[in-house]
């Protein structure tokens, strides 16, 4: 509880034992009337002055001036001796109970939200005249060599030079168990160092690490609103004007008309009516809980490792009934191993020595496992004129002569008649000109957590499961079938995805949403085409990263059920936070203008409204058992 907060809590107590003391005191006349105006000072100073000041600026609908002026009518109608001066000081006392409400849970949300933006690096460590000096992340270039001691942050993306420790990981994806780390691999920004000092050469600058990337989409996620929180904003300033409208009607008008066909005004009457419209139409519960529980679980889903870009990817999540997937990288690990060498007049090192060499220059899991069996160091310059064809493979020459490395639709374009194979796997075939030198068998490995995760979002309310894939028939075929996929379109060039998903949108029912998964960079324009693009954040490329409207920091496919359900579990409290708000308010509303409620109703159906939809929205936040299922993998 902050400063501002204390103090709310502190003039709450104050007023309520002023209000006891002056009940139980003899006091009548002026003196109770000032009594209970210092009450209302002391509790509503505030409101008035911001009243006062909207009034200035010309911005006077807001809920101070509501609240103000119930009160103010509350207690002219009290000094006229029609009502209590308690019901006056009520409205703004439990208004002020519900604004602490409210102050406190949005605070916890910002503690959430503010606990990931402790990724952000203070300082680099780097060597300069032979000595260990900090400097600012900003200032470190790529290829430099950075120091990362013991309890202290990586500060930029790199690859350990040397040393071997132990990452903390939590901040980026939710997984409390530290990773073991050395050289070779990769380290990432935002993780903390546990054990041993690491020497790390960085590979990106400081704003395109992993801790910058993160931090820049949870900021872009605050202005990104839902369709809910849209209409709450428009619904408010229609609402307000036609309810302050109504009051003045009621306060005014009905009275005159009264007058005109000769029956008693009754002002008093319906001067309370008017009070009771002025409490009931301040939409405090709508305002602050819808936006509350988007905020409450876009920071739930953060702490689980899953990071959605706005409240409208999170509102779009909730109504996923099909998902699609990429194959390679997220299905399976992308660690692509050479089982075989089939039909080659070459010897098995000749032909992968060929295949590495094409594929030097690419970054793809298949290149870096033919260039991983070839096991030699490669000579680029023997390599020239390297075409890469999409969702095809590569044209490159060769110490000056012409070769085709790709699948089957490559043979066919170049001329070679090649062998097909009955093994399950990716088939590289390889071709000089039109001579067919053989094929390679490369077999990738299902993720281990991969059934778990189809099962998982089932469970979670998703109808279909759809592979997309540019990898071979046999080869998708026989993943779909070990993880209970529901349609399986494989050989899929880049544009030929994007063609698929719209088939797939097409065929989606009103209300359900479609969304993509992968982790490529030719994967970008499919997931900006879905209605939601998931990307893989830790193997996953920028280009994927940032086309995608979510993003699973740590690659584990079970994190995507649970931003599904953190999402259904947000549609629902703010669905009824809507209706439960909306209809009782309408209810009140009526009652009021039949004098069969009074302010104390009213005052339930303001501030009661605000309190409830305010402690149900952050349930995300408090519910045991919510926290066990964002915390369990």
């Amino acid at each position: 509880m902050h400063k501002k907060q204390r103090k709310n809590l502190i003039r709450i107590v104050l007023t309520v034992l002023l209000l006891a003391l002056i009940g139980m005191s003899p006091l009548e006349g002026m003196a109770k009337l000032a009594a209970y105006f210092a009450a209302c000072i002391l509790i509503g100073g505030d409101i008035l002055r911001k009243a006062g000041i909207g009034i200035l600026h010309r911005e006077p609908l807001d809920e101070n001036l509501l609240m103000s002026l119930a009160s103010l009518g509350a207690f002219a109608l009290a000094a006229m001796g029609t009502e209590d001066f308690f019901e006056a000081v009520a409205i703004l006392l439990f208004y002020q109970i519900g604004v602490l409400f409210e102050g406190y849970a949005v605070g916890k949300s910002r503690r959430d939200i503010g606990a990931l933006m402790d990724i952000r690096p203070d300082y680099a460590n780097v060597w300069q005249d032979g000595k260990l000096v900090r400097v600012d992340p900003d200032a470190v270039g790529v290829g430099t060599e950075i120091v990362v001691q013991p309890g202290e942050r990586v500060p930029i993306d790199g690859i350990v030079m040397e040393g071997e420790s132990t990452l903390s990981t939590s901040a980026l994806t939710g997984e409390s168990l530290p990773q073991e780390i050395g050289e070779g691999q990769e380290a990432l920004s935002g993780c903390i160092n546990l054990t041993r000092v690491l020497r790390i050469r960085t590979t990106k600058p400081f704003e395109e690490s992993t801790a910058s990337k993160i931090l820049e989409l949870v900021e872009e996620a605050s202005s990104r609103k839902s369709r809910a929180e849209v209409f709450i904003t428009r619904f408010a300033r229609i609402y307000t004007p036609a309810v302050v409208s109504s009051a003045v009607l009621l306060a005014v008008a009905l009275p005159i008309m009264r007058l005109a066909f000769g029956m008693a005004a009754e002002w008093e009457d319906w001067g309370y009516r008017a009070l009771i419209f002025l409490v009931v139409s301040c939409p405090c519960a709508l305002v602050v809980s819808v936006p509350l529980a988007f905020f409450a679980s876009l920071g739930a889903a953060s702490r689980a490792g899953v990071l959605v870009k706005g409240s409208n990817f999170l509102e779009m999540l909730a109504d996923v009934r099909t998902v699609a997937m990429d194959k390679t990288g997220t299905l399976t690990r992308g660690a692509f191993e050479v089982r075989a060498v089939h039909h080659s007049p070459l010897t098995d090192q000749e032909l992968l020595e060929i295949a590495a060499l094409a594929e030097s220059a690419s970054s793809h899991p298949i290149s870096r496992s033919l260039r991983k069996a070839h096991g030699r160091e490669i000579d680029r310059r023997r390599v020239m004129d390297v075409e890469e064809i999409g969702g095809a493979g590569v044209l490159a020459r060769i110490d000056g002569r012409p070769f085709a490395i790709g699948n089957e639709r490559l043979m066919a374009r170049v001329g070679a008649s090649y062998r097909p194979c009955h093994h399950a796997g990716t088939i590289v075939h390889v071709a000089e000109g039109k001579e067919y030198l053989g094929h390679i068998v490369i077999a990738d490995v299902v993720k281990p957590e991969a059934k778990a995760a189809m099962e998982a979002l089932r469970a979670s309310g998703v109808r279909r499961l759809v592979m997309l894939t540019g990898d071979g028939h046999k080869a998708a075929e026989e993943i779909a079938a070990a993880l209970s996929f529901d349609l399986v379109r494989s050989e899929l060039l880049p544009k030929d995805k994007v063609t698929s998903v719209e088939r797939l949108l097409a065929d989606a029912k009103k209300g359900e949403r479609v969304a993509f998964v992968g982790d490529g960079i030719n994967d970008a324009p499919v997931l900006a085409r879905a209605d939601v693009g998931i990307a893989m954040g830790a193997m996953g490329s920028d280009a994927a990263i940032e086309a995608a409207d979510v993003v699973l920091m740590d690659d584990d496919l079970r994190k995507l059920a649970k931003a599904v359900r953190i999402a259904r579990r947000c549609m629902g409290i703010v669905r009824t936070n809507i209706v439960a708000s909306i209809g009782i308010k309408v209810i009140c509303l009526v009652l009021g203008a039949f004098g069969l409620a009074d302010l104390w109703l009213a005052i339930f159906a303001d501030t009661g409204v605000l309190v409830l939809a305010t402690l149900n929205a952050v349930r995300v936040l408090f519910v045991k058992e919510f926290r066990r299922f964002i915390k369990s993998s």
